[in-house]
């Protein structure tokens, strides 16, 4: 038994036992209230990596004295899953924990819909995909949906000091003495995730030889070399990266410099440089625009430099952009007119183009009247003459609407309010 991974081992047998996840667990909350009234319906527990998902859903099995079973929707077959049905008519009820149920197949799909219809099979998914985004509505429409939240330091702390101190399923036997600074860096480097604590401290232990007295002393410096990688939680495919895209993006347009470079952080640290660059210039020309356009030019240099050089170094020029654009002054006045423009020509309000602003280069258009009219702008007193150039519909519609948002933009505002003044 003792050599099954000590994350395994520690997995909690009961529902009084689950550490954090107060909001789903804690009393008068929601699964609890299942296992006191003794009706366990089909659940998705979604979440990131080592939030107790799996064991949640054994723990919850278990306290109700319900048989259960754990498979993994990519690993095991259809075949696996004709089994555990036969058990559980055999039995009256089964719990079907399946991991990884976002990756369940068309016929596996098919195959347990009406045992879950029956109540034979109480399946409880687990994943770390939003479920609204990447499980089947014909599963999603029969089980509740509960997230699942990263554990906090206190949380991981109690873990640790758990499963240092069982003498059953633990390290307790062992005589481990773990310092302060050791607990706590386990505690922080794992990043909410619960495995990836126990996993360091089993290596810490294991790899510790006894001092004379047979105590196993696990020092900082013996933490951070068993947790040298951290349990950064960033799928490039899953939730938590378009939350974190969408995160430094924000920070950028709400001028926090801190937050921004946070989470320029943890893209650097998922190498996840496209997503950098398409964010900084999208931002340079969606939020800042007119009112500094040099933002944009300066942004792409700083993404062609990042690509050029490569990680590490390619933080330096990130940096330099980032802090750029959050104390820029922010407008979206460009995008926004234009916006407005494309909303009227999708509802059909456009009209005809002015005669005089049609072409008038080919044989016949001055027989036409095209380009007759048409006055040009060089040739009067600061390159301005008045004249219509929207279609007669559209002739008094002010799409651009500027703001006083930096030096640029305030000069071409003057500007704008003076054509438009002398059109009158």
């Amino acid at each position: 038994m003792k050599q099954r991974p000590l994350a395994l081992r520690m997995r909690p047998d009961h529902i009084n036992d689950i550490i954090g996840q107060e909001h789903l667990v804690g009393e008068g909350k929601i699964v609890r209230r299942m296992v006191q009234a003794e009706r366990l319906a089909s659940m998705i527990l979604y979440g990131p990596p080592g939030t107790g998902k799996t064991s949640m859903a054994v723990a919850v099995a278990k306290s109700l004295n319900i048989p259960v079973k754990i498979l993994n929707a990519v690993v095991d077959k259809k075949k696996d899953m004709e089994i555990v049905v036969e058990e559980a008519k055999m039995t009256g009820h089964m719990v079907l924990v399946l991991d990884e149920v976002h990756r369940l197949d068309k016929a596996k799909q098919d195959f347990l819909l009406p045992h879950l219809e029956s109540n034979i099979i109480t399946m409880i998914g687990c994943t770390t995909s939003n479920p609204y985004h990447s499980i089947n509505p014909a599963i999603r429409s029969r089980c509740h949906l509960f997230e699942l939240h990263p554990l906090t330091l206190e949380d991981i702390k109690e873990a640790v000091i758990r499963a240092v101190e069982d003498t059953d399923n633990g390290l307790g036997e062992q005589s481990v003495k773990l310092s302060d600074d050791a607990l706590n860096h386990l505690a922080f480097a794992a990043n909410g995730d619960m495995r990836s604590a126990l996993n360091g401290l089993e290596l810490a232990v294991s790899s510790t030889p006894p001092d004379q007295d047979g105590n196993v002393f696990i020092s900082l410096k013996t933490a951070e070399e068993c947790m040298q990688k951290k349990s950064f939680s960033h799928d490039k495919d899953g939730d938590a990266h378009y939350d974190v895209i969408s995160a430094f993006q924000k920070s950028i347009r709400g001028s926090d410099v801190n937050a921004a470079l946070h989470y320029l952080g943890r893209l650097i640290e998922a190498g996840d440089l496209d997503s950098i660059a398409r964010r900084m210039i999208v931002c340079a020309y969606e939020d800042i625009g007119l009112a500094n356009p040099q933002a944009g030019p300066r942004a792409i240099a700083a993404v062609q430099a990042a690509e050029r050089i490569g990680f590490p170094e390619a933080r330096i020029p990130l940096s330099v952009a980032i802090i750029e654009l959050c104390l820029s002054p922010k407008s979206n006045t460009a995008y926004k007119a234009l916006d407005e423009a494309l909303s009227d020509i999708r509802k059909g309000k456009s009209g005809e183009v002015p005669v005089h602003l049609k072409d008038s280069h080919y044989a016949g258009a001055q027989k036409l009247g095209r380009g007759v009219d048409y006055k040009y702008p060089h040739n009067y007193e600061n390159g301005w003459v008045n004249q219509q150039y929207l279609p007669e519909p559209l002739k008094n519609k002010n799409y651009y609407q500027p703001k006083d948002s930096g030096k640029f933009e305030q000069a071409l505002k003057q500007v704008y309010k003076k054509i438009q003044s002398d059109k009158k």
